[in-house]
């Protein structure tokens, strides 16, 4: 093992950037920067002003605040970070490909492929390489041979290391992590490599949280792990429709299974649906390489996950439509939440886009309040999907910054995201602001269904009959 004086990222975006952050607090003697070619991330991340970094994520503007400046350092000179460092992760987008063979389930690694050659080009000495992005099974061996080929003969390293990150807690989950797992080859320099990531991370957190592998199994694991928390999600939502059919109420249920040690609690809630930007990439990936090997039953088995998801996500708008008497055309349906779970500011996936989508093909007038989603970031969402253009987006979405305005005669509101601040309103004053009969669908469980009635509201809940 040896020690390393500075560290570059490739990549200043959800993982990137925290992850940087909480190495540099724990290892003051180290010299980390972040680099990216987008210099609007960057200027924010330098910002003078830290409520306006990139990343929503508690407690991240505190340590940036802190290292900053001192071993932390954001920039877009990405070519002087490369050459100065002696371990450089990669952490830059793997969305699912769009184009060609395997779209719309195989990962697109052409910005990997573009850091591995920019690496070969500019590394004049020895480097560790880590990948952080979630890659598919076997990425190591292609970034190893166009190092290895086009480089300038220097020896570089390939270690997997990937991210556990939960949006909304990502510094506490980098603070107290579960496990860290470092996967390489199991050589002499193979080890030396890994041991000296382990040492990193040791700075902070016991030697027993930290795995090593070989580099396969790291990269498989990270996606085998997102697909069944996935699956526990889609599970406890196939439930809940029975739930809604039945006497049967879907929190109850969770509940009872939850208490079983051989199952557990966590991942039991029924909602609208899972969203953020890797469990569906994640799944359609493992789908991918399964089909690719001739595993078809395999592949089947964990598509069935986002089918499902995909179901809940429909099923949910079709009860908005359904209660408003078949009807939502000229009717203003107030959102409360874009973002695809507390606490974050990112939306990618989120079960929010898709109902309101659908909800906007019925002509329905969409009023979206979220506290931390910018306004922009909302009509780019729906832009992306293409289904129908910016000027009618614009013309049946309003943002506002109030919550009050948003539900002011309002048909319906939508809970779509959990943000704590929800439940602490004065939902009797929202009942009056908005016309009767008022009608709440609640996508992520968090009101008290008698509460409700006891003040007018027709409520909707999922799971519950």
């Amino acid at each position: 093992m040896r020690k390393i004086n500075k560290i570059c990222c490739i990549g200043a975006g959800y993982v990137g950037g925290p992850t940087m952050a909480v190495i540099a607090k724990n290892c003051p003697e180290i010299q980390v920067e972040v680099v990216d070619i987008n210099q609007k991330r960057i200027d924010l991340w330098n910002h003078e002003n830290l409520d306006l970094l990139p990343i929503y994520e508690p407690g991240l503007k505190e340590i940036v605040g802190e290292t900053r400046g001192k071993n932390l350092f954001f920039s877009t000179e990405v070519d002087k970070a490369i050459e100065e460092a002696e371990m450089i992760f990669i952490s830059v987008n793997t969305p699912t490909k769009t184009y060609g063979k395997g779209k719309g389930q195989a990962a697109d690694l052409k910005y990997i492929e573009l850091c591995a050659r920019n690496i070969a080009k500019v590394a004049k000495t020895d480097k560790i390489v880590v990948e952080k992005s979630t890659l598919p099974v076997r990425t190591a061996g292609a970034i190893k041979s166009i190092l290895d080929n086009t480089g300038n003969g220097v020896n570089f390293e390939i270690l997997s290391n990937p991210e556990f990150l939960a949006e909304g807690t990502a510094v506490d989950d980098l603070m107290n992590a579960d496990r860290i797992l470092i996967g390489g080859d199991e050589t002499e320099s193979g080890q030396k490599a890994k041991d000296t990531l382990s040492w990193i991370y040791e700075h902070w957190l016991p030697k027993e949280r930290i795995l090593q592998t070989n580099v396969w199994s790291s990269e498989l694991s990270k996606l085998v792990a997102n697909a069944f928390l996935a699956q526990r999600v889609s599970s406890i939502n196939a439930v809940s429709a029975l739930c809604e059919k039945t006497d049967a109420n879907v929190a109850e249920v969770s509940k009872a299974i939850g208490h079983d040690s051989r199952i557990g609690s966590k991942f039991l809630n029924s909602s609208v649906g899972f969203g953020g930007s890797c469990f569906q990439k994640d799944i359609l990936n493992l789908v991918y390489i399964a089909k690719s090997y001739g595993l078809t039953e395999v592949a089947d088995y964990w598509e069935q996950v986002i089918i499902m998801n995909d179901y809940q996500k429909r099923r949910f708008a079709d009860n908005i439509i359904s209660t408003l008497y078949n009807t939502v055309s000229g009717k203003k349906i107030c959102f409360y939440g874009w973002a695809f779970k507390k606490d974050t500011n990112d939306t990618r996936e989120s079960a929010a886009i898709y109902v309101a989508d659908a909800l906007l093909d019925e002509q329905a007038q969409i009023v979206i309040y979220d506290p931390k989603v910018s306004e922009e970031t909302i009509y780019s969402d729906l832009d992306y999907l293409g289904t129908r253009s910016p000027e009618e987006n614009r013309k049946l979405i309003k943002v506002v910054k109030d919550p009050m305005d948003a539900n002011k005669d309002a048909h319906a509101i939508a809970i779509m995201t959990e943000w704590d601040e929800f439940r602490a309103y004065d939902w009797k004053a929202i009942f009056e602001n908005m016309l009767k009969p008022a009608f709440v669908f609640d996508g992520r469980r968090i009101l008290d269904k008698d509460k409700m009635d006891s003040i007018g509201f027709k409520y909707y809940k999922i799971g519950q009959s």
